[in-house]
Protein backbone atom coordinates (compact mmCIF):
# COMPACT_ATOMS: atom_id res chain seq x y z
CA UNK A 1 0.00 0.00 0.00
CA UNK A 2 1.13 3.15 -0.95
CA UNK A 3 2.97 5.53 2.18
CA UNK A 4 0.67 7.80 1.90
CA UNK A 5 -2.51 6.13 2.60
CA UNK A 6 -4.02 5.41 5.47
CA UNK A 7 -3.94 2.15 7.12
CA UNK A 8 -6.31 -0.18 9.03
CA UNK A 9 -7.02 0.36 12.48
CA UNK A 10 -8.47 3.74 13.02
CA UNK A 11 -11.90 2.30 13.49
CA UNK A 12 -14.03 -0.47 12.47
CA UNK A 13 -15.31 -0.04 9.30
CA UNK A 14 -14.10 3.48 9.28
CA UNK A 15 -10.56 2.30 8.33
CA UNK A 16 -11.79 0.28 5.37
CA UNK A 17 -13.48 3.67 3.57
CA UNK A 18 -10.78 6.07 4.48
CA UNK A 19 -8.18 3.18 3.55
CA UNK A 20 -7.51 4.53 0.12
CA UNK A 21 -7.96 8.16 1.12
CA UNK A 22 -5.31 10.37 -0.04
CA UNK A 23 -3.51 11.34 3.52
CA UNK A 24 -1.57 14.99 3.92
CA UNK A 25 0.06 14.35 7.19
CA UNK A 26 -0.44 10.79 8.97
CA UNK A 27 0.33 12.37 12.51
CA UNK A 28 0.64 15.92 13.53
CA UNK A 29 -1.10 17.61 16.80
CA UNK A 30 -3.16 20.37 16.65
CA UNK A 31 -4.64 23.00 18.83
CA UNK A 32 -7.84 22.31 20.36
CA UNK A 33 -8.95 25.95 18.87
CA UNK A 34 -7.71 25.07 15.61
CA UNK A 35 -10.34 21.96 15.42
CA UNK A 36 -13.94 22.99 14.35
CA UNK A 37 -17.25 20.05 14.15
CA UNK A 38 -18.40 18.22 11.36
CA UNK A 39 -21.34 20.18 9.01
CA UNK A 40 -22.18 16.72 8.30
CA UNK A 41 -22.04 15.28 11.37
CA UNK A 42 -25.25 13.44 12.10
CA UNK A 43 -25.21 13.29 16.18
CA UNK A 44 -26.81 15.95 17.75
CA UNK A 45 -26.76 14.72 21.14
CA UNK A 46 -23.70 12.92 23.12
CA UNK A 47 -24.82 11.25 26.11
CA UNK A 48 -23.35 13.12 28.75
CA UNK A 49 -22.55 9.93 31.01
CA UNK A 50 -20.62 8.63 27.99
CA UNK A 51 -18.84 11.89 27.43
CA UNK A 52 -17.63 12.10 30.93
CA UNK A 53 -16.16 8.34 30.77
CA UNK A 54 -14.40 9.28 27.80
CA UNK A 55 -13.09 12.38 29.69
CA UNK A 56 -12.08 10.24 32.83
CA UNK A 57 -10.21 7.73 29.99
CA UNK A 58 -7.88 10.64 28.18
CA UNK A 59 -6.84 11.84 31.74
CA UNK A 60 -5.66 8.17 32.82
CA UNK A 61 -4.56 7.41 29.07
CA UNK A 62 -4.72 10.19 26.35
CA UNK A 63 -6.30 9.94 23.27
CA UNK A 64 -5.38 6.42 21.46
CA UNK A 65 -7.22 7.23 18.00
CA UNK A 66 -6.23 10.22 16.46
CA UNK A 67 -9.13 12.83 15.19
CA UNK A 68 -9.87 12.15 11.22
CA UNK A 69 -9.86 16.02 9.43
CA UNK A 70 -9.38 18.37 6.94
CA UNK A 71 -8.94 21.86 5.70
CA UNK A 72 -11.70 23.76 5.85
CA UNK A 73 -13.43 25.32 3.18
CA UNK A 74 -15.48 27.99 4.99
CA UNK A 75 -12.23 29.44 7.46
CA UNK A 76 -8.97 28.79 6.18
CA UNK A 77 -6.87 28.48 9.46
CA UNK A 78 -9.37 26.25 10.58
CA UNK A 79 -9.76 22.05 10.47
CA UNK A 80 -12.55 20.39 10.10
CA UNK A 81 -13.43 16.90 11.74
CA UNK A 82 -14.25 14.17 10.04
CA UNK A 83 -14.39 11.68 12.66
CA UNK A 84 -13.59 12.00 16.47
CA UNK A 85 -15.94 14.71 17.67
CA UNK A 86 -16.97 13.26 20.61
CA UNK A 87 -12.60 12.78 21.45
CA UNK A 88 -12.29 16.44 20.46
CA UNK A 89 -15.31 17.53 23.41
CA UNK A 90 -13.69 14.82 25.24
CA UNK A 91 -10.39 16.72 25.15
CA UNK A 92 -12.08 20.01 25.87
CA UNK A 93 -12.98 18.89 29.05
CA UNK A 94 -9.69 16.87 29.91
CA UNK A 95 -7.85 20.06 29.65
CA UNK A 96 -5.42 19.14 27.00
CA UNK A 97 -4.65 21.81 24.94
CA UNK A 98 -3.45 19.87 21.52
CA UNK A 99 -4.68 16.78 20.43
CA UNK A 100 -3.42 14.25 17.68
CA UNK A 101 -4.84 14.42 14.20
CA UNK A 102 -5.10 12.70 10.63
CA UNK A 103 -5.22 15.22 7.93
CA UNK A 104 -6.85 14.03 4.80
CA UNK A 105 -8.09 15.38 1.55
CA UNK A 106 -12.20 14.79 1.06
CA UNK A 107 -15.02 15.88 -0.47
CA UNK A 108 -18.02 17.02 1.43
CA UNK A 109 -19.45 13.36 0.24
CA UNK A 110 -16.50 11.54 1.94
CA UNK A 111 -16.61 13.59 4.38
CA UNK A 112 -20.76 12.32 5.08
CA UNK A 113 -19.88 9.23 4.37
CA UNK A 114 -16.85 9.03 7.34
CA UNK A 115 -19.16 10.58 10.18
CA UNK A 116 -21.98 7.80 9.40
CA UNK A 117 -20.18 5.12 9.28
CA UNK A 118 -17.83 5.97 12.57
CA UNK A 119 -21.48 6.19 14.35
CA UNK A 120 -23.26 3.73 13.11
CA UNK A 121 -20.40 0.93 13.37
CA UNK A 122 -20.05 2.26 17.03
CA UNK A 123 -23.78 2.48 17.39
CA UNK A 124 -23.53 5.88 18.53
CA UNK A 125 -26.54 6.82 16.55
CA UNK A 126 -30.03 7.19 17.96
CA UNK A 127 -32.15 5.62 14.80
CA UNK A 128 -33.50 9.65 14.25
CA UNK A 129 -29.81 10.87 14.11
CA UNK A 130 -29.00 7.73 11.36
CA UNK A 131 -32.57 8.34 9.57
CA UNK A 132 -31.18 12.06 8.76
CA UNK A 133 -27.53 11.01 7.63
CA UNK A 134 -29.53 8.68 5.73
CA UNK A 135 -31.83 11.05 3.92
CA UNK A 136 -28.67 13.66 3.45
CA UNK A 137 -26.90 11.23 1.45
CA UNK A 138 -30.18 10.42 -0.35
CA UNK A 139 -30.83 14.31 -0.87
CA UNK A 140 -27.94 15.62 -1.12
CA UNK A 141 -25.54 13.27 -2.73
CA UNK A 142 -28.11 11.09 -5.02
CA UNK A 143 -27.87 7.53 -3.17
CA UNK A 144 -30.79 5.35 -3.28
CA UNK A 145 -32.14 3.26 -0.67
CA UNK A 146 -30.04 0.35 -1.91
CA UNK A 147 -26.79 2.18 -2.56
CA UNK A 148 -27.25 3.14 0.94
CA UNK A 149 -27.63 -0.22 2.10
CA UNK A 150 -24.88 -1.44 0.26
CA UNK A 151 -22.74 1.43 1.70
CA UNK A 152 -23.60 1.20 5.09
CA UNK A 153 -24.11 -2.82 5.76
CA UNK A 154 -27.18 -2.68 6.88
CA UNK A 155 -30.41 -4.77 5.25
CA UNK A 156 -32.59 -2.47 2.93
CA UNK A 157 -35.54 -2.84 4.95
CA UNK A 158 -33.08 -1.53 7.93
CA UNK A 159 -32.72 1.85 6.41
CA UNK A 160 -36.49 1.80 4.61
CA UNK A 161 -37.43 1.50 8.50
CA UNK A 162 -34.54 4.21 9.79
CA UNK A 163 -35.84 6.97 6.99
CA UNK A 164 -40.11 6.04 7.72
CA UNK A 165 -39.27 7.54 11.47
CA UNK A 166 -38.80 11.07 9.32
CA UNK A 167 -42.06 10.89 8.37
CA UNK A 168 -43.33 11.42 11.96
CA UNK A 169 -44.80 14.96 12.79
CA UNK A 170 -42.35 17.81 13.93
CA UNK A 171 -43.79 17.96 17.59
CA UNK A 172 -42.95 13.80 17.70
CA UNK A 173 -39.82 14.16 16.49
CA UNK A 174 -39.17 16.85 18.76
CA UNK A 175 -39.99 14.84 22.01
CA UNK A 176 -37.41 12.07 20.44
CA UNK A 177 -34.99 14.43 20.17
CA UNK A 178 -35.40 15.71 23.75
CA UNK A 179 -35.25 12.11 24.59
CA UNK A 180 -38.92 12.06 26.18
CA UNK A 181 -39.36 9.25 23.57
CA UNK A 182 -37.29 6.47 22.52
CA UNK A 183 -36.83 5.16 19.26
CA UNK A 184 -38.69 1.86 20.26
CA UNK A 185 -41.96 4.19 21.08
CA UNK A 186 -41.44 6.17 17.92
CA UNK A 187 -41.26 2.93 15.27
CA UNK A 188 -44.85 2.36 17.23
CA UNK A 189 -46.04 5.96 15.85
CA UNK A 190 -45.10 5.74 12.32
CA UNK A 191 -48.60 5.58 9.98
CA UNK A 192 -50.73 6.67 12.74
CA UNK A 193 -53.18 9.72 11.99
CA UNK A 194 -52.88 10.56 15.35
CA UNK A 195 -49.51 10.22 16.19
CA UNK A 196 -48.62 13.36 18.58
CA UNK A 197 -51.93 12.15 20.48
CA UNK A 198 -50.70 9.01 21.26
CA UNK A 199 -46.60 10.43 22.01
CA UNK A 200 -48.42 12.44 24.60
CA UNK A 201 -50.22 9.58 25.92
CA UNK A 202 -47.18 7.51 26.05
CA UNK A 203 -45.28 10.12 27.87
CA UNK A 204 -48.26 10.59 30.72
CA UNK A 205 -49.02 6.89 31.41
CA UNK A 206 -44.97 6.06 31.50
CA UNK A 207 -45.47 3.15 29.27
CA UNK A 208 -43.02 1.22 28.19
CA UNK A 209 -42.68 0.07 24.37
CA UNK A 210 -44.79 -3.05 24.95
CA UNK A 211 -47.34 -1.64 26.88
CA UNK A 212 -47.13 1.08 23.95
CA UNK A 213 -47.50 -1.43 21.55
CA UNK A 214 -50.84 -2.88 23.24
CA UNK A 215 -52.37 0.42 23.49
CA UNK A 216 -52.13 1.49 20.17
CA UNK A 217 -53.48 -2.10 18.99
CA UNK A 218 -56.22 -1.36 21.34
CA UNK A 219 -56.83 1.98 19.71
CA UNK A 220 -56.64 0.69 16.07
CA UNK A 221 -59.33 -1.71 17.37
CA UNK A 222 -61.98 0.83 18.48
CA UNK A 223 -61.01 3.25 15.59
CA UNK A 224 -62.14 0.09 13.77
CA UNK A 225 -65.46 -0.67 15.42
CA UNK A 226 -66.38 3.52 15.45
CA UNK A 227 -68.21 3.24 11.98
CA UNK A 228 -70.52 5.97 11.06
CA UNK A 229 -73.80 4.41 10.49
CA UNK A 230 -75.43 4.52 7.13
CA UNK A 231 -78.27 7.15 6.71
CA UNK A 232 -81.92 5.22 6.61
CA UNK A 233 -82.89 6.79 3.27
CA UNK A 234 -79.99 5.65 1.62
CA UNK A 235 -79.84 2.13 2.99
CA UNK A 236 -84.11 2.51 1.71
CA UNK A 237 -82.91 3.61 -1.60
CA UNK A 238 -80.22 0.89 -1.78
CA UNK A 239 -82.54 -1.88 -1.25
CA UNK A 240 -85.54 0.16 -3.28
CA UNK A 241 -83.02 0.13 -6.49
CA UNK A 242 -81.66 -3.76 -5.89
CA UNK A 243 -84.92 -4.89 -6.17
CA UNK A 244 -85.89 -3.56 -9.32
CA UNK A 245 -82.83 -5.06 -10.99
CA UNK A 246 -82.21 -8.06 -8.99
CA UNK A 247 -78.65 -6.76 -8.25
CA UNK A 248 -76.66 -5.77 -5.23
CA UNK A 249 -76.24 -1.65 -4.70
CA UNK A 250 -73.96 0.21 -2.94
CA UNK A 251 -74.65 3.21 -1.86
CA UNK A 252 -72.07 6.01 -0.89
CA UNK A 253 -73.04 9.55 -0.32
CA UNK A 254 -70.88 11.92 1.90
CA UNK A 255 -71.91 15.25 3.46
CA UNK A 256 -71.34 17.64 0.61
CA UNK A 257 -73.95 14.82 -1.14
CA UNK A 258 -71.55 13.46 -3.58
CA UNK A 259 -70.67 9.58 -4.15
CA UNK A 260 -70.41 6.62 -5.80
CA UNK A 261 -73.35 3.61 -6.59
CA UNK A 262 -71.91 0.54 -7.04
CA UNK A 263 -73.55 -2.40 -9.12
CA UNK A 264 -71.88 -5.85 -8.53
CA UNK A 265 -73.27 -9.05 -10.77
CA UNK A 266 -71.50 -12.40 -11.00
CA UNK A 267 -71.85 -12.96 -15.10
CA UNK A 268 -71.78 -11.02 -18.11
CA UNK A 269 -75.60 -11.82 -18.74
CA UNK A 270 -75.78 -9.08 -15.15
CA UNK A 271 -73.68 -6.58 -16.75
CA UNK A 272 -75.27 -6.73 -20.00
CA UNK A 273 -78.59 -5.63 -17.91
CA UNK A 274 -77.37 -3.35 -16.40
CA UNK A 275 -75.58 -1.80 -20.00
CA UNK A 276 -78.88 -1.99 -21.58
CA UNK A 277 -81.28 -0.44 -18.65
CA UNK A 278 -78.75 2.57 -19.03
CA UNK A 279 -78.67 2.91 -22.34
CA UNK A 280 -82.46 2.50 -22.54
CA UNK A 281 -82.93 5.57 -20.02
CA UNK A 282 -80.34 7.35 -21.26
Amino acid sequence: MDSNKIKKGLGRGLSSLIGETKVITKENQLSIGDLIPNKYQPRKNFDEENLNDLTNSIIERGIIQPIIVRKSNSDKSKYEIIAGERRWLAAQRAGLHSVPVVITQVDDLRSLEFAIVENVQRHDLNSLEEAQGYKRLIEEFSYDQGKVSKFIGKSRSHITNCLRLLTLPNEVIKLIENKKLTAGHAKILVGLDNANFVANKIIEKKLSVRQSESFVKIFKTKKQQIKRPKDANIRDLESSISQKIGLNVVIKNDKRNKGTITFSYKEIDQLNKIIEILKSNY
